[in-house]
This record gives C-alpha cells, sequence and structure tokens, in this order.
C-alpha cells in the first residue's frame, strides 16, 4: 500500500454551532452592529434550513454569551447587545478554567499584565490616586487580623485600583478574572496554611515595596518588583520544571 498524507479524525460539529459561527463573524466583519435586530426566529429557521429547535439552541448560546438579547413575545427577532465587560468576563472564565491552561501560565498571564498596568500607573497617577492606593494597604494591614478571606478582598482593592489609574479597563477585567482563577486553585492551601499570617504578612510587604517604587515615580523598578514578589509569593504551587518561564519574566 502506497504511503500517502496522514489525515486525523474529524470532530462532528452541531448545526446550532454552525448558526452561533455565522452570527459571530457577522458581528466581526461589521455586517452585524449593536442595536440591530436578527432575522425573526421563522426566517432564521428558513435562511439556516434547519429545524426550529436547532435555531433555539443556536440563539440560547448567543444570548449565554452576551451576543444577543431575545424577550419573549417579542415579534422581532433578537437585539444585537453592545460590547459587555460582563460578557467578556464570562468567556475568559470559561477558558481560564479548562485543563490547558496551567497555573504556571495563569501566574505568568498575571505578572505581564500586573506589572504593565504597575509600570503605567507609576507615570500617570496623581497624588490623590496614590492616596488612594496607599489606603488599601492600610486595609490590607487591617484585614491580616481578620482572616484570609478579608485580605483577599482588600488584595483585589489594591490591583482595582491599581487597573483604574492604568486607564486601561481590559487590563482591569483581564487581571480580576485571572487572579479569581488562580486563588479559586491555591486559596485553600493559603488560608489553612500552618504560616498563613505570615504569608498575607509577606505579601503586604511585597505590596508596600511596589507603592514605594510608585511613589518614586519608577516605573521600571516598580514593574519589576510586581514581578519579582509574584513569583516569590507563588512559584511553590507551581511544579520546578514550569518555573524557569517565569522566572524568565522576571528578567529586565
Amino acid at each position: 500500500m502506497t504511503k500517502g498524507p496522514q489525515f486525523q479524525p474529524v470532530q462532528p460539529v452541531r448545526a446550532y454551532q454552525r448558526i452561533v459561527e455565522q452570527v459571530e463573524d457577522a458581528l466581526a466583519r461589521g455586517d452585524l452592529a449593536p442595536g440591530q435586530r436578527l432575522p425573526s426566529e421563522r426566517e432564521l429557521v428558513a435562511q439556516f434550513a434547519v429545524s426550529r429547535s436547532t435555531v433555539r439552541e443556536a440563539l440560547r448560546v448567543l444570548e449565554s454569551n452576551g451576543v444577543v438579547r431575545s424577550r419573549p413575545g417579542d415579534p422581532n427577532g433578537p437585539e444585537i447587545l453592545p460590547f459587555s465587560q460582563a460578557a467578556l468576563r464570562k468567556q475568559m472564565v470559561r477558558l481560564a478554567r479548562v485543563d490547558e491552561l496551567t497555573l504556571a501560565e495563569l501566574i505568568g498571564f498575571r505578572m505581564i499584565m500586573d506589572g504593565a498596568a504597575i509600570q503605567v500607573t507609576s507615570r500617570l497617577r496623581t497624588s490623590e490616586q496614590l492616596a488612594d492606593i496607599e489606603e488599601t494597604l492600610v486595609a490590607m494591614r487591617a484585614a491580616i487580623d481578620v482572616d484570609f478571606a478579608a485580605f483577599s478582598e482588600a488584595d483585589l482593592a489594591f490591583h482595582d485600583v491599581i487597573a483604574q489609574v492604568s486607564r486601561n479597563s481590559l487590563i482591569q477585567t483581564c487581571n480580576e478574572v485571572v487572579r479569581g482563577v488562580v486563588l479559586s486553585l491555591i486559596s485553600d492551601k493559603i488560608a489553612h496554611a500552618p504560616n498563613s499570617r505570615a504569608l498575607m504578612l509577606e505579601s503586604l510587604q511585597h505590596h508596600a515595596e511596589v507603592v514605594e517604587a510608585i511613589r518614586a515615580g519608577d516605573g521600571h523598578a516598580a514593574a519589576r518588583i510586581a514581578r519579582q514578589n509574584m513569583y516569590d509569593y507563588y512559584a511553590g504551587y507551581v511544579p520546578e520544571p514550569e518555573r524557569e518561564t517565569l522566572r524568565a519574566l522576571i528578567e529586565d
């Protein structure tokens, strides 16, 4: 038998998925815009040449993804919705929770995004915004005497302020989602660790070092310190072979 090309098994794609793809592609091309309406359910059935149940499943997925909104009894077709951070957040959570993404990859992403936000913050912050950042440190210090959940909430407030000052809502959304996923994987280990208080004090010190660099206006140093501190805090939860990539992110 002549040796020919090697093919891979194909994965069946259900009809409703093709409908979802076509609607999303039309949005990407600009053929559909927020506020416009899709054709009625009856028209969609005719155009796609599928059953009514298939169209309804596609619309359910599109609505779940924040792409369209359907109203019961509305004679018009589903409405195309504007971009929503909530929809993006939902999709990112779904991506971040799949098995293909390792804890090391998630932490590496945080190191990059957080470092960038902190570097920009160092250059753009006003004295009032610096005071807001410093207030989050006070809240973190007080939360140590409560519990890890309170400390984690205060820590989130710190990074939210940083993202806001960086004037980039996408950084804020990405950081919030990935941070949440990372903590969901290791928060129990931290909260119930014998040295949980020591870990929170260490984290507080790391944040204080970053704020000192921000106060000095040294964005490069602030970002480097942030990446180093994040590595120091999380590396112990990452298998040794995967730490090399994270260490590479620290280097100038």
